[in-house]
This record gives C-alpha cells, structure tokens and sequence, in this order.
C-alpha cells in the first residue's frame, strides 16, 4: 500500500481500519433548506443526492455493509404533505436508482416494520430486495419505517411466544438469542456510527446493534455530504482503539466478537486517499 494512503489511515493498515459496517443518520435536509431559503422539500431531494454521492463512496473504499436511517417510525408524526412527499422520493429512488445500483452490484435490503405501509409501498421494497438479491457488492440496509425500541420489542415478543408455548426457557433468553430475532440478524453490527448536523444523540436507531460502534457527529448537514467526509469520518474510526469492554486494544475494524456475520467473500479495496 501506497504512503499517501496509509497517511489517510492515520499509519495503520488499511485493511484492519477499515470499517465493515457504517451506519448514518442523515440529519439536517430541513435546516440545510431553510439556511437557503428554500423549502423543506428541497432539502429532502438534496439529501437524496447526498445519499447517491454515499453509496458511489462506501463501494469504492470497499465498505461492505452501508445503513442509512431512511424514515424512522417517528416521522409519521411529520406534516402529512412532507410525509406524501418523503413517499414520493422512496417511488423515484425505486424507479430511478435501485437498477443502477444494481448494475454496480449493490444489494439493496430493508430493516422496519412494512406492517400499516400502502401496498404500493411493500411491493417497491420487496422489488427492491428481490432484484438485487444475488449481488455480491456492498449492502445497502435502507431503514424504513424503523425505530431501535420497537425492533427489540418485537425480538422480545417472539422470544416470549416461544417461553409461554415451551420451545424454550427463560434462561435461553441470551443476547445471542434476542439478536437472533432482529430484522438482520446476519449483518455484524455496525463498526462506525455517523450522525450529520452535529446533533449529538442516536434518536433510537439501531439502538441494540451500535452498543460498541464508534460514534462520528459531522457538524455539515446530510445535503452536504460527500465522499471527503465519509473519508473523514473513516479516518477518525481509524484512529479510535476498540476495547469492547476490555483492557486489550483491538485494531480499528474489528468486529465486535459477540455477533459476526457470514463472510461476504468481497475484496476489500482501500480508497481513503482517493478522489472525492
């Protein structure tokens, strides 16, 4: 590896500081518009070029899982119009995206409760899941109709059905077991949490997974964000030391030991000192 990309990584190597997992919260489209003068609308089809301008980033550095908070549970309590219209950009992205990325090799899946959403709706995510489904390039999980609490909730529940029906007992109840019944349970957790607009706070996403993910606040807001501040935010990952709760430093892009996913057979290709 060449000097100008260990430089990026802070000295250490590229394949050990690598996140494999990033997640993001894509804050501030509202306030991005309103600094401008224009309406929330506007930020929200900004945003939507900020999370193409994502994923064109994360493949390239060879990131292998990318989840973004799309809609969160929460949002139902929008304005109906920005809600109708937030719908109408998740229609384009299906129409318009979802078969480039799929020419790029990403597979598309989706985390969330689809229970309640307009058939409409559950059919693009499905089409979106089912059309990329061999791919064997980055995963992008979009979030969708997600809240953290409401995901282990519905893990507890179907951990209480299979107590009270004795297919199993209470002491099996383990965090192994609870991850189990999460939404993904195959994806690891994320390494690197990303949070825009320098809000400092998780707003109950992924609440169970990012127990030990180091936490990156960007004081830009989404419309803005581009490949030089995913570098940026991977660069800081790269200079944290992972303890997981013990003494022993682990190499930045260690995934957490308690729940691995299967290997994704992906070459890992280091970019940090790439274009932006």
């Amino acid at each position: 590896m060449g000097q100008e990309a260990e430089n990026a990584h802070g000295g250490q190597g590229a394949p050990d500081a690598l996140p494999r997992h990033v997640a993001i919260i894509m804050d501030g489209n509202g306030r991005w518009a309103k600094a401008r003068g224009l309406p929330r609308t506007a930020g929200h089809k900004a945003g939507m070029e900020a999370v193409r301008r994502t994923v064109r980033a994360a493949d390239e550095l060879g990131i292998e899982f990318l989840t973004i908070y799309s809609f969160s549970s929460e949002n139902w309590s929008r304005p109906k119009a920005e809600i109708s219209y937030l719908f109408s950009l998740l229609r384009h992205f299906v129409h318009h995206d979802v078969a480039r990325m799929h020419q790029m090799g990403v597979r598309i899946r989706i985390i969330g409760e689809r229970k309640g959403l307009e058939p409409d709706i559950v059919r693009l995510l499905e089409d979106c899941e089912e059309l990329t489904r061999d791919n064997s390039g980055l995963t992008l999980i979009v979030a969708f109709n997600y809240g953290g609490r409401q995901e282990i909730a519905a893990a507890a529940r179907k951990l209480a059905a299979a107590v009270a029906v004795g297919r199993m007992k209470p002491e099996e109840i383990t965090p192994e077991a609870i991850c189990a019944h999460l939404y993904a349970p195959d994806v690891p957790d994320p390494d690197l949490f990303i949070r825009t607009s320098d809000e400092k706070r998780l707003s109950n996403f992924l609440l169970w997974q990012a127990a030990y993910a180091e936490l990156v606040f960007v004081p830009g807001f989404w419309p803005d964000f581009d490949a030089a501040a995913l570098r940026a935010a991977v660069q800081e990952y790269a200079r944290r030391e992972r303890r997981f709760g013990g003494l022993k430093a682990e190499p930045a892009g260690q995934a957490e030991p308690a729940r691995q996913a299967e290997p994704s057979g992906r070459t890992t290709r280091s970019k940090l000192a790439g274009r932006a």
